[in-house]
């Protein structure tokens, strides 16, 4: 365990060298792929959400794809199409870029959701189905997606079944002063990521996942997330609470944020730790991210730990 928080650690200290001030986004964006999950980013442009993919991708080892979504983007441009081939007579599949990886689908909701519902079987069950026939894509396989805020023009809101596809979601927001000051003070730090080295290899990253399962959660610890679900499905402010699937979800990000602190077992701050990333997206009924963050911290004031 303790080799998975070296590991973990390392990673951190080396993606927050090119997006500096960031460190306890980059962690939840570590546990996320830790726990089989895929990650958006909801932010303003110029905030860093393509560059935490590419330093990502790179520090794993793992190969990476950018879609860019625009609104006529179809779902062929991204699974991938069958061309006849008049040599052999016979059809020929050209996989599209979903097949990689680290899958940077770059601001998501500027495409229709016929188009976004293309990235659905992936996420769920790491294949696609083209023309009836079906093709498993490489592995490890995470998405990470970025959307601009709801309110800015040409955007089209993500369906819940698209947005229930994503283990977290996460904003990088500005930066703290003195990570400002560091990024106006010196060189672009996006210039450090093509000499950036993998620091862990796909057996690695592998073991790692396996191990996330291990760690224990307690039954006074579920106990306590059950008390979490169900506080959410009593506020009058939401339409619906917490599913059972989002849940399971939480449950499996607090025991990747258990094993990347060293631990083989699950506490309650690494339930607390998970819960605005993995369930504020799955709030429906939430007005906006203030309330999001308002209500998340109301439950967590009002569930009692034991």
């Amino acid at each position: 365990m303790s080799s998975v928080k070296k590991i973990a650690d390392t990673l951190v200290e080396r993606i927050g060298a090119i997006l500096i001030g960031k460190d306890q986004e980059i962690r939840l964006a570590l546990a996320c792929l830790f726990a089989r999950g895929h990650l958006l980013i909801e932010d303003l442009p110029g905030m860093g959400k393509t560059t935490l993919a590419q330093t990502l991708s790179a520090a794993l080892g793992l190969s990476y794809t950018r879609i860019q979504f625009t609104s006529d983007l179809l779902p062929a441009d991204i699974v991938g199409v069958s061309v006849y081939d008049r040599d052999n007579g016979s059809f020929e599949f050209h996989p599209g870029p979903v097949f990689s990886q680290v899958v940077l689908a770059d601001e998501i909701n500027r495409t229709t959701p016929k188009t976004q519902s293309a990235l659905l079987e992936a996420m769920s069950e790491g294949q696609v189905t083209v023309e009836g026939e079906t093709r498993q894509l490489p592995q490890p396989f995470f998405v990470i997606a970025t959307q601009n805020p709801a309110t800015q023009s040409g955007t089209f809101p993500l369906p819940e079944s698209q947005l229930d596809r994503f283990l977290m979601r996460i904003k990088l927001g500005y930066p703290d002063p003195a990570a400002e000051r560091k990024l106006l003070s010196g060189d672009d730090p996006r210039k450090k990521l093509n000499n950036l080295k993998a620091s862990i290899n796909e057996l690695t990253l592998e073991k790692i996942q396996s191990q996330v399962s291990n760690v224990k959660a307690a039954d006074s610890l579920i106990d306590y997330v059950q008390r979490l679900l169900q506080h959410t499905r009593a506020l009058p402010q939401l339409d619906n609470g917490i599913s059972p699937r989002g849940g399971m979800a939480l449950l499996q990000c607090a025991r990747a944020w258990a094993l990347m602190d060293g631990r083989q077992y699950v506490i309650p701050e690494d339930v607390q730790a998970c819960l605005e990333p993995v369930c504020g997206h799955r709030l429906s009924g939430a007005a906006n991210d203030q309330e999001v963050t308002s209500l998340i911290q109301q439950i967590l004031n009002s569930v009692d730990i034991i």
